[in-house]
Order: C-alpha cells, then sequence, then structure tokens
C-alpha cells in the first residue's frame, strides 16, 4: 500500500513538474504573440529578426535579462525586497494544481474557494515589492493595488458564489458535466462579461493597469526591479494571464470540443484590448466595480436563488 501511495505521488510530481515547464514554454511565446499582435495593430510587423519569423525572440530576451546585473536600493528593505517577486512567481505556477485534466494531479472538493485564496494573497506581492522598494513611485503604485483588489474582488467573488449556487458545487470538475450541452454563457452574458472585465482588473492588464500606470508611476510598484527579479513578476503576469482565460472558459463555456478556440480567443481579446483602450482613471474604477458591478451582481444572486428555490419547490 505504502509502495502504492509513493508510486502515485511521483506520478503526480512528475505530472505537475510537466505542466509547469509548459506553462513556461506558452508564457514565452505568450510574450512573442503579444508583441506581434501589437506590432500589426500599430502597422508594423514586431519581432521578426531573430530565427525563423522572431520565434526565438523570447529566449533572446530571456537570456539578456538574467545576465543583467541585480543590485540592490541602499535604503530599500533587501529581504522583502527579494521575497516579492518571488511570492507571485510561486502563486502563479501553484494555481495550476486544480487545473482539470482528463487525469487530475489532486482533486479538490473546494477548488473555486482554493482559487479565491491564491487570488487573494496575490495582492500580497505588489504591496510588499512597492513598500520594500522605499521609492515614492513604487509606494503609490502598491497602495493602488490594494484598493484596487479591494474594489474589483469583491464583486468577482459574488459573480462566482452566483455560479456556485447554480451548480450547486465548488469544484471546477464538475462545470465541464453541468455545461455538457449548453453553457452558462447564454444564461448569464452579463455576468460574463463583468467576470471578463473584473479578469482584466485582477491581470492589472489595459485599461485598468493603474498599479504600473508608466505616465503617472514610471513602472508602478516594480520601479526598482530588474534582471531576474523583474523576470519572475513578467512570468508570474503572462502565467496569471494563461490560468484566468482557462478559468472563465471553464466556468462559462465548459470543456467541449472548441475548448482551445475559446481559450485562444479569450487570450487574444485581453491582448487586443492593451492595443485599443486607453488607461481609465482611478475614480471611474472605484464606479465601475462599487456603483455598477456590486448591485448587479447582487441583483442576479438574488435571482438566481430565488430561481434555484423555485425549481426545488417544483421538483419537490
Amino acid at each position: 500500500m505504502s509502495l502504492f501511495v509513493s508510486m502515485s505521488f511521483n506520478l503526480n510530481l512528475v505530472c505537475y513538474l510537466i505542466m509547469i515547464i509548459s506553462v513556461l514554454f506558452s508564457v514565452a511565446f505568450l510574450t512573442l504573440m503579444e508583441r506581434k499582435i501589437l506590432g500589426y495593430m500599430q502597422n508594423r510587423k514586431g519581432p521578426n529578426k531573430i530565427m525563423f519569423m522572431g520565434l526565438f525572440q523570447p529566449f533572446s530576451d530571456a537570456m539578456k535579462l538574467l545576465t543583467k546585473e541585480i543590485f540592490f536600493i541602499k535604503i530599500s528593505n533587501y529581504i522583502y525586497f527579494f521575497i516579492s517577486p518571488l511570492l507571485a512567481f510561486i502563486i502563479s505556477l501553484f494555481i495550476w494544481v486544480i487545473y482539470p485534466f482528463m487525469f487530475n494531479i489532486y482533486y479538490m472538493n473546494f477548488s473555486l474557494i482554493f482559487i479565491f485564496c491564491c487570488l487573494g494573497f496575490n495582492v500580497y506581492s505588489s504591496m510588499i515589492g512597492g513598500w520594500s522598494s522605499c521609492s515614492n513611485y513604487s509606494m503609490l503604485g502598491s497602495i493602488r493595488a490594494i484598493a484596487q483588489s479591494i474594489s474589483y474582488e469583491v464583486s468577482m467573488i459574488l459573480m462566482i458564489f452566483c455560479l456556485m449556487i447554480m451548480s450547486e458545487s465548488y469544484i471546477l470538475v464538475d462545470y465541464n458535466q453541468l455545461q455538457e450541452y449548453m453553457g452558462y454563457y447564454y444564461y448569464f452574458f452579463p455576468l460574463y462579461m463583468f467576470f471578463f472585465i473584473s479578469i482584466l482588473a485582477e491581470l492589472n492588464r489595459t485599461p485598468f493597469d493603474l498599479v504600473e500606470g508608466e505616465s503617472e508611476l514610471v513602472s508602478g510598484f516594480n520601479t526598482e526591479y530588474m534582471s531576474s527579479l523583474f523576470t519572475l513578476f513578467f512570468l508570474a503576469e503572462y502565467s496569471m494571464i494563461l490560468f484566468m482565460s482557462m478559468l472563465i472558459v471553464l466556468l462559462f463555456f465548459g470543456f467541449n470540443n472548441y475548448f482551445i478556440l475559446n481559450y485562444m480567443y479569450h487570450i487574444y481579446s485581453i491582448l487586443w484590448i492593451r492595443a485599443v483602450f486607453p488607461r481609465i482613471r482611478y475614480d471611474q474604477l472605484m464606479f465601475m466595480c462599487w456603483k455598477i458591478f456590486l448591485p448587479v451582481t447582487l441583483s442576479l444572486i438574488i435571482n438566481v436563488f430565488g430561481l434555484k428555490m423555485l425549481m426545488i419547490y417544483i421538483i419537490l
């Protein structure tokens, strides 16, 4: 029995390592895809010099970043300055544990709750990074990250809670079976749109890139980061783009024959929005989260709960 458990654990560990390596390679080519999209949107080619059509550009950029010198600011808090990007990177990879393979690495009964915890912890990396840098711009970026996360995470959790009431499950795998014939996208289109916008805020992507506003805060909370430490933040951001795109497809479309197309569509949409929309003001973000998303989401929860009670009453 102990031998079987040991072999099962080793197999799970190998599967997880293969998945992490796949995610990191996907991040490399995701950056190339973004630069190509931005290039064509601006009527230029983008990276096209290194090897065939610039396919090895991400690896060239990685070598350049990793070989740069690392130095710490004299007044910065060295320990937390180093821990912050490491924390962001670990969380962005650890959250992939609940990915619903045909063979699950770990079958969690509360996988959606686990996602909430990881997303909640993610803001600490921005907060600690900005505070430990001892820079005014970095500190302002970390303060924005905290206030922004409080605003959108409340409504985003309630959106998923609405789906939990409908499906009566906390397990991400169950949403595949419940959407076998028709996805929640058709029932909850407003909820789907709100959730997609909340994902943009969670990822600090345009038009909600207030934490890293270049025109206001130089580079926000990661202004003082360089070399491999900046690379960890960069990998964490793009790994979360891949994960959140997968999450919205699983929650609203399910794992069907068009999963890859839906997945690529949402990734492309996140990258395309960066080239199209300007950054909104901070007060507009607060107004949208507290006065539009939250009331509408609460009303949807009440409607879904009432509909669920009516269905139970009819069945009984």
